[in-house]
């Protein structure tokens, strides 16, 4: 039998690891969002970071929610890169990315973070480096909404602490 919601929501305030997810297309920016989201969470927060790869951001949301319903994880956070080819594919896919990781999270009770960005632009020349300094902020980002998230949720007074 199921559990209640709440009682999802408040175990997962207390688990010790936290899931990142990421596409390997441009896999030396989305990369470098990593590695910046690992260095700052453990700054932060001090939780343990599983890494998990998908081939592209198409197939995040899916692996996100596999993740978030395992019961393993406090969260999960994603990166990833959809290009602007040129052909608006991008705007499907980017929306279908973001509309499946808030369902992933709205089902699981458990907290999902977006670092899957579209920039515009990217295909220019010279645009990769300026893109992948952008996903280490990003990412620096990313780990400061996870650890205050969690944090927040494992607050005794909270509503689920």
């Amino acid at each position: 039998m199921n559990q209640p919601f709440e009682t999802d929501i408040h175990s997962t305030a207390r688990r010790d690891r936290v899931a990142f997810v990421q596409s390997c297309w441009h896999r030396d920016i989305v990369d470098a969002q990593r590695d910046a989201f690992i260095d700052e969470f453990k700054r932060l927060d001090g939780r343990t970071v599983d890494l998990f790869e998908v081939p592209g951001a198409f197939e995040i949301p899916l692996k996100a929610k596999l993740l978030a319903m395992s019961g393993r994880y406090a969260g999960v956070a994603a990166a990833g890169l959809v290009v602007d080819g040129g052909i608006y594919r991008h705007e499907f896919v980017a929306t279908a990315v973001i509309d499946g990781l808030m369902r992933a999270q709205l089902d699981s009770g458990v907290p999902v973070f977006s670092g899957v960005l579209t920039p515009h632009e990217f295909l220019a020349e010279g645009r990769a480096e300026f893109f992948r300094a952008h996903f280490v902020a990003k990412g620096v980002e990313l780990a400061g909404a996870c650890a205050a998230t969690l944090g927040a949720l494992s607050e005794p007074g909270s509503a689920t602490g």
